[in-house]
């Protein structure tokens, strides 16, 4: 009973941070705070996490975990560029409606700690698209595609997936939209972003 004691407190507690960290950043959010959320006293939040960071980092690498599979997963199946990149499209946003915290933390955590990144570089579930680059090549020399270099349309990809997220407060404000709104556009987007990729790399 113990064992399952502690894995619900540590839940509670990564659920806390993750909704702290999501409304106030890394610098604004306070362990009092989440540990408050969490219902337990800041004494325990320091027994699974001596601080801030540790947890910062635990939350952000719980919700990679859950990402980076399922985008490995596309990169790395025998489907065609096109539905490569309506999948990865899809699942990316889908994902990121749920977890919107982890691209500023992307970029938080990376600008503060660059060797962040090879933390999680090192993990076996971590997307690599080498596959995805023979792929593209493929298809460019089968005159699927037009000629394009395979690091450069997957920036694309991801630039017209992440920006939106990244930059959602001047966005809104921008296209004048609320929340609701703005949620609606994000879901327009899986097919938005698709068709504008593929219509732009595709021969025929």
């Amino acid at each position: 009973m113990a064992r399952k004691k502690d894995e619900n407190t540590e839940a509670r507690i990564l659920e806390a941070a993750k909704t702290v960290f999501q409304a106030k950043g890394m610098d604004g959010a306070r362990m009092q705070e989440i540990a408050d959320k969490a219902g337990i006293n800041k004494a325990m939040l320091h027994y699974y996490y001596r601080n801030k960071q540790l947890l910062f980092e635990a939350v952000f690498t719980h919700a990679f975990s859950l990402l980076a599979p399922q985008l490995k997963a596309i990169l790395n199946d025998d489907s065609p560029i096109e539905e490569k990149i309506r999948h990865f499209t899809s699942n990316y946003i889908s994902f990121i409606v749920d977890y919107p915290y982890i691209p500023n933390f992307i970029i938080q955590e990376l600008n503060r700690n660059p060797d962040f990144i090879l933390k999680l570089k090192d993990n076996p579930s971590f997307p690599n698209i080498d596959k995805f680059k023979k792929q593209v090549d493929e298809e460019v020399k089968q005159g699927l595609l037009k000629p394009i270099n395979a690091e450069q349309l997957f920036i694309n990809i991801m630039a017209l997936n992440v920006f939106p997220f990244v930059a959602k407060p001047l966005l809104k404000a921008f296209t004048n939209t609320g929340e609701e709104a703005y949620r609606q556009l994000l879901e327009a987007r899986k097919t938005e972003v698709a068709d504008f990729i593929i219509h732009s790399i595709k021969t025929s």
